[in-house]
């Protein structure tokens, strides 16, 4: 093994087992700044913004919408979005990111207690274009569909909350108090998927894009298999939203 990539391990281990895991455990989130530095961050977001300028992302999809005729999308989420392997033409930057969080995850996984983690989602690619649009407060996992920890991959540069707005509000289960995380260039968060972290993106007045994978802890998420293809009719539109859950 390259002495480089010794250390990048080494270093991805420690950031895991010193300071993720016991944030997870102790606040039920953690983030780090200067995840991947100025130089391969920047690969990053120039490979993002591509994939928006070229017209790749596309509106944001609500689980169940075709239930909900009389709510406009819109304002429950405004984001634009596309689902990423990494492996696609033009991702490599993004695949390398994706790497390191799998690695830092996987460093996690032994003391993850009763969740197993074996698999995540593709990486889903947002951006809220700046026009005041965000995403109401909610739950990602709130029906056990197997999501068990939530990671974001953040890439605004110069961002100012006061004037761009942007933060993500998390409202951690039975606490009086709430956790603002600024989507600052760089910065890598990590949270819980269910119900002990409801949170939402407030309105945007800039073009603020991030990279969001989910981990899945693995026998909920085929327990949550086993319900699905069981269920009939009007279920089917959740199956197939592809933000909800991934690969069903």
């Amino acid at each position: 093994m390259p002495l480089l990539q010794h250390v990048m391990d080494t270093d991805l281990e420690r950031l895991a087992l010193d300071h993720i895991f016991p944030s997870l455990l102790d606040q039920g989130f953690f983030y780090v700044d200067n995840f991947l530095g100025e130089f391969v961050g920047h690969f990053v977001l120039d490979q993002v913004k591509e994939m928006h300028n070229s017209g790749i992302l596309q509106d944001g999809q609500l689980a169940g919408s075709g239930l909900n005729s009389g709510i406009s999308k819109r304002n429950i989420r405004g984001d634009k979005i596309a689902w990423v392997s990494g492996i696609e033409r033009g991702c490599e930057a993004i695949n390398f990111l994706l790497t390191l969080i799998d690695k830092l995850v996987s460093h996690c996984i032994c003391r993850l207690g009763k969740s197993v983690i074996r698999e995540r989602s593709k990486a889903m690619v947002a951006c809220y274009p700046g026009n005041g649009t965000g995403y109401v407060k909610h739950v990602d996992n709130p029906n056990a569909d197997g999501r068990c920890v939530t990671c974001i991959y953040y890439l605004n540069k110069n961002w100012n909350s006061k004037e761009h707005g942007g933060i993500l509000r998390i409202f951690p289960e039975g606490k009086s108090y709430v956790v603002d995380v600024e989507p600052l260039f760089d910065r890598l968060l990590f949270f819980w998927s269910d119900r002990r972290n409801p949170h939402e993106v407030q309105p945007s007045y800039a073009t603020r894009y991030a990279i969001t994978v989910w981990y899945f802890d693995s026998e909920e998420r085929a327990e949550a298999k086993r319900r699905f293809r069981n269920l009939t009719g009007t279920f089917y539109e959740i199956l197939h939203v592809q933000d909800v859950l991934q690969s069903i």
